[in-house]
């Protein structure tokens, strides 16, 4: 019997129910379509799989895929191999511009603009989007009712209205709105109103050497947030992130309001449920202060290692298209409620009536779609400013993750200034981000857990796995891919 040719391929096991056995079952099907092809897909430990993927490149066997979070990108981009050449090769480049591999369609230009945007660099896709996220808004229809509000709010000021009308309720909540205090939610809020994380365009216009975490879109989401919290209105738990937390105050009706992720839309209805109360999803509230720019994403790509023979090369790309055709795409939006990742899947959730039955699911996908690529061309005024969904790509961006949240944790519970705190921690940032670019232009061995904040992850995790109500909710909040 002929050897059939293999395919390593890396993922971090994000114990959502299923997850790794659906991976393991698109690569049976992939190889039932190819049998000259053996798919071996490894769930790896959710926390070391960048540091794992360095190991084994430095020991010469480095998978044929790979799968990256985003805050990971400038990673990936720095990674090398144990000749030192580049780690990954662009996989857009490595289609070449053909149509379709192995008979397998080439989906690339069927990814929806606001996912495609962050993995694109400099025109070039990098790597290939798998799974991508947003924030939403949560809320209890029964207690905006009561409180005479019939619609969600989508600006900060409507959300203060909101507030303002649930607190002066008789035997309301004890707060009106609460969410975790996590970086994607900031970033979030930054990107929105144009602002930016680091220089050179948010790294997109070359290496980011500069934090400019101290902006004045910060400062003001920093302010606003602090106002809520100072009215009495948003309810701040104490813990970073405490993903639990917040989820456990939405359950038990604590508060009306709750941001989280678009991953989180199965749960939040399931709290809901439980609880025999109504629940409603809206967009994330901007400022309206300030030009819109767009709704930034979150989640995955897989990267194509560089060096691969012409066997293992093609196989690996036609794996990476086959793994987005409409069905598979359409599939993973419906079990984890993920965005649809390209138009074809979106398009078949709605010929077969999900979004109908499912309407929920429909805002997230809306909200990303409300703003897409071509910012520019379609608001002159914001030229020279990056589209919220092309994100930032820097090193150490976990890193800069805690230190964001570590000042609002100030700000919140310390009663620090907005503008001294964030000065502050901008100097934390720029020494995070110049520690990583020392590191990645001089070493040939990236480790990506330089971060010395990792630590506080971990422990969010530990929190989030221990046996609580809506535990399994808990864990995939934490282990979620907002970063």
């Amino acid at each position: 019997m002929k050897r059939r040719i293999p395919i390593e391929v890396w993922v971090p096991d994000l114990t959502f129910p299923g997850w790794m056995d659906r991976w393991y079952k698109q690569g049976e099907d992939f190889e039932r379509a190819h049998p000259e092809y053996e798919v071996r897909v490894h769930g790896k430990d959710f926390w070391r799989f960048p540091r794992q993927v360095a190991e084994a490149a430095a020991e010469g066997r480095t998978p044929a895929i790979s799968e990256y979070y985003f805050y990971m990108t400038q990673v990936a981009r720095d990674s090398l191999a144990q000749d030192g050449s580049p780690l990954f090769t662009s996989v857009q480049k490595a289609i070449g511009g053909r149509t379709e591999i192995l008979g397998e369609p080439v989906v690339i230009d069927d990814i929806i603009p606001p996912i495609r945007d962050y993995y694109t660099y400099q025109g070039d896709l990098d790597s290939m989007p798998t799974v991508a996220t947003t924030s939403l808004l949560y809320a209890n229809k029964g207690l905006l009712r009561r409180a005479g509000v019939t619609k969600l709010p989508e600006t900060w000021e409507e959300v203060e209205e909101v507030c303002r009308a649930v607190a002066a309720t008789a035997g309301g909540p004890s707060h009106a709105i609460t969410w975790s205090n996590h970086g994607t939610f900031i970033q979030q809020a930054v990107a929105s109103q144009g602002g930016l994380l680091v220089d050179n365009h948010n790294g997109r216009a070359g290496r980011a050497t500069t934090s400019t975490m101290a902006s004045p879109e910060m400062v003001a989401w920093a302010t606003w947030w602090k106002k809520l919290h100072r009215d009495g209105h948003y309810l701040y738990t104490g813990k970073i992130p405490d993903w639990a937390g917040t989820l456990r105050a939405f359950a038990e009706q604590d508060v009306a309001i709750r941001i989280s992720s678009s991953n989180d839309v199965n749960y939040m209805h399931r709290a809901a449920e439980d609880n025999d109360f109504e629940m409603e999803v809206g967009i994330f509230p901007y400022n309206d202060r300030v030009p819109y720019v767009g709704n930034a994403i979150a989640g995955t790509s897989l990267w194509l290692a560089n060096g691969l023979d012409e066997a293992t090369q093609e196989g690996a790309l036609a794996f990476l298209q086959y793994l987005h055709n409409p069905e598979y795409a359409a599939e993973r939006h419906r079990a984890n409620s993920f965005l649809p990742l390209t138009y074809s899947s979106a398009a078949l959730l709605e010929e077969e009536g999900w979004f109908d039955r499912h309407p929920r699911h429909r805002v997230a996908y809306d909200h990303v779609m409300r703003f897409p690529a071509g910012a520019v061309r379609q608001r002159p005024e914001l030229a020279g400013r990056v589209p919220a969904s092309e994100g930032a790509i820097f090193g150490d961006f976990a890193g800069n993750q805690d230190v964001m949240t570590r000042a609002m944790g100030d700000i919140l519970a310390r009663d620090a200034d907005p503008q001294e705190r964030f000065a502050f921690a901008d100097v934390e940032a720029q020494r995070l981000l110049d520690v990583y670019n020392e590191y990645a232009l001089t070493s040939g061995f990236r480790d990506p857990e330089n971060s010395p904040t990792h630590s506080l992850s971990v422990e969010a995790f530990s929190e989030a796995a221990a046996g609580r109500d809506y535990s399994a909710a808990d864990m995939e909040a934490v282990v979620r891919l907002n970063g």
